[in-house]
């Protein structure tokens, strides 16, 4: 067999015990306000952890990405559609490059 198959099959398996143990695990609702409340920011907390360093990472140069980081920060705070802050960090990566 193609390592590629087995490592596959590891990973497959590996991936689905993560997700599979909890369910089987805990048989009743939790009721706990810590547990929930940690496990209600977990996926917020993963996302920012990967998508903060391939943001500044992104381009060739950290000064333009941490311009559109902050101008996307600014426009989301501000409550703009996610097409909006997309386009506005885009614009301001953009130009942030060809000034420097």
């Amino acid at each position: 067999m193609n390592s590629f198959w087995i490592y596959l099959l590891i990973l497959a398996g590996s991936t689905y015990l993560i997700r599979a143990i909890p369910f089987a695990a805990v048989k009743q609702k939790i009721t706990n306000r810590f547990v929930r409340s940690f496990l209600y920011y977990i996926p917020y907390t993963v996302l920012a952890a990967m998508t903060f360093p391939a943001a500044l990472y992104a381009t060739g140069n950290i000064y333009a990405a941490a311009a559109g980081l902050l101008v996307g920060a600014v426009f989301a705070v501000l409550e703009k559609g996610l097409t909006v802050v997309a386009v506005a960090s885009c614009i301001t990566v953009f130009a942030a490059e060809a000034l420097l």
